[in-house]
């Protein structure tokens, strides 16, 4: 019995942790499109409508994060570690977005490669 129980929660965490590096990764993903799309915000018509929504896509991925990282832990009984990164992460994409709404680029820009150096380097914890 006790080691049926131990499979469960060995199984439950490896589940977790594939679905939470998912997340890190699509978070990755997406703040390096944003960069890619503030290039283009800076040559092209279209580029402020695709920064726009990738800016909306990007928060979304972070509270995806976040969600992974409560669902890793808590069934599976890990650390807490991941949702206190994916916490931060949100905060960080919150003024990310304000900076951004404010065209305050002085910390909007920085901010940004701070956030996608932080999140590569979760991926690569993961």
């Amino acid at each position: 019995m006790a080691t049926q129980m131990t499979a469960t929660t060995a199984d439950a965490r490896r589940g977790g942790s594939s679905v939470l590096r998912i997340a890190i990764a699509l978070q990755t993903l997406t703040i390096f499109l944003q960069a890619v799309c503030a290039g283009l915000l800076l040559t092209s018509s279209y580029g402020e409508t695709l920064h726009s929504a990738g800016a909306r896509v990007m928060y979304g991925a972070s509270m995806l994060y976040l969600l992974a990282a409560v669902l890793a832990w808590k069934p599976g009984g890990g650390s807490a570690r991941p949702v206190w990164h994916a916490s931060g992460f949100l905060v960080l994409a919150s003024v990310q977005v304000v900076l951004g709404i404010a065209h305050v680029p002085s910390v909007h820009l920085p901010l940004g490669v701070l956030m996608f150096g932080l999140s590569v380097l979760a991926l690569a914890r993961r």
